[in-house]
C-alpha cells in the first residue's frame, strides 16, 4: 500500500448495542476504528461510512429508529466525510460508493465496520469483485453469534474466524490496526 487508500467505515450504528444481535465478539473493534480514523484523518486521507437502514420493522437499524440508526460516538463523522445510506448489506448497492471510489481516482479501500457476516463481507466481496485492492481490518470488525439452519450455535469469535478464512486472499488482504499504523510511521 503506498497510497493512503480510503478508509470504509461500515454502519457502526448504536443500534448494533441491542440485544437483538445476541453475543458480540471484538469489544475493542470500535477503538481500533477509532484510532485508525485519527490516523487518516491526520494524513487527510479520504475516510467514507456507510450507514445501514434496515427495511425490516424488528430491526434495532430500522430507518424509523433515529437512535439506533445513528452511528456511535466513538467514530462519528466529521463535518464534509461522506456517509453513503443503504438498505443492504453492501455498500456498493444502492449508493454512489463505486462511482465516489472512480471519480477520486481511488484504488485500495481499508475495510472496518459491523457487522462481519454482513455488511463487512458483502462490501469486502464486492469491493474485490469490483476491482479494488481491499484490506479488512480484523481487529477493527466484529461478528455475531449465528443460529445454523440446522439449529446449531456458532459463536460470534468462530463466525469471525470463518469470514476472514473466506475472505482472504480472494477478496481481500487481512491486516491489524497495528500494522497499518505501523506501515505509515516508517
Amino acid at each position: 500500500m503506498m497510497e493512503l487508500p480510503a478508509l470504509l467505515v461500515l454502519d457502526v450504528q448504536k443500534g448494533f448495542d441491542d440485544p437483538y444481535w445476541g453475543k458480540r465478539n471484538n469489544p475493542e473493534a470500535e477503538r481500533n476504528i477509532a484510532r485508525l480514523l485519527t490516523e487518516w484523518r491526520n494524513r487527510k486521507g479520504n475516510v467514507i461510512f456507510t450507514k445501514h437502514l434496515s427495511l425490516e420493522p424488528a430491526s434495532p437499524l430500522h430507518h424509523r429508529n433515529q437512535l439506533g440508526t445513528e452511528i456511535k460516538d466513538v467514530v462519528k463523522p466529521l463535518d464534509g466525510e461522506v456517509i453513503f445510506t443503504k438498505n443492504v448489506n453492501s455498500g456498493f448497492i444502492g449508493t454512489e460508493l463505486e462511482s465516489y471510489l472512480k471519480q477520486n481516482n481511488i484504488k485500495s479501500v481499508v475495510i472496518t465496520g459491523l457487522s462481519t457476516q454482513h455488511c463487512v463481507s458483502t462490501t469486502t466481496r464486492m469491493s474485490g469483485n469490483l476491482g479494488f485492492d481491499s484490506f479488512i481490518v480484523s481487529d477493527a470488525i466484529a461478528a455475531f453469534e449465528i443460529k445454523d439452519h440446522n439449529g446449531v450455535n456458532h459463536t460470534a469469535d468462530s463466525i469471525q474466524e470463518h469470514e476472514l478464512a473466506m475472505l482472504q486472499k480472494e477478496f481481500a488482504t487481512i491486516v491489524t490496526t497495528e500494522d497499518l499504523i505501523k506501515q505509515w510511521k516508517q
